[in-house]
């Protein structure tokens, strides 16, 4: 199943965007893509290029929100998993009412960890 998996990436910190690439490669999924630029990122989405998307609540020019809210409406299936440094409750609660699968905690602990999230909300 993991050799199957197209992901995107969607931060304002290119040091994540580097090391959750190089992890996935190393995973050996089907494509890995990212995006420091959400409004590039919404651009490329076309409703079913991606299986999985994991997008940071926290960007300048367009948050996370706004980001899940677009994709969602091109494909209201698409799975979504939030990133956050910022753990606030209205935030993550907002996320999971327009549709978000889950959420995770930056910095990671382990990026085995992200890969069994991806896996699980994939799963679901």
């Amino acid at each position: 199943m993991t050799k199957d998996i197209n992901v995107m990436i969607v931060d304002d910190e290119r040091e994540i965007l580097k090391m959750l690439e190089t992890a996935f490669r190393k995973s050996e999924f089907k494509s890995v893509k990212s995006f420091y630029n959400p409004v590039e990122a919404v651009r490329a989405y076309d409703g079913s290029n991606f299986d999985v998307v994991l997008l940071d609540i926290m960007m300048p020019e367009m948050d996370g929100i706004e980001v899940l809210n677009k994709l969602k409406e091109k494909n209201k299936n698409v799975k979504v998993i939030m990133m956050t440094a910022y753990s606030t409750l209205d935030r993550v609660l907002k996320s999971h009412k327009i549709g978000a699968d889950h959420y995770i905690l930056k910095p990671f602990r382990n990026l085995r960890d992200v890969e069994a999230k991806i896996r699980q909300v994939l799963a679901e």
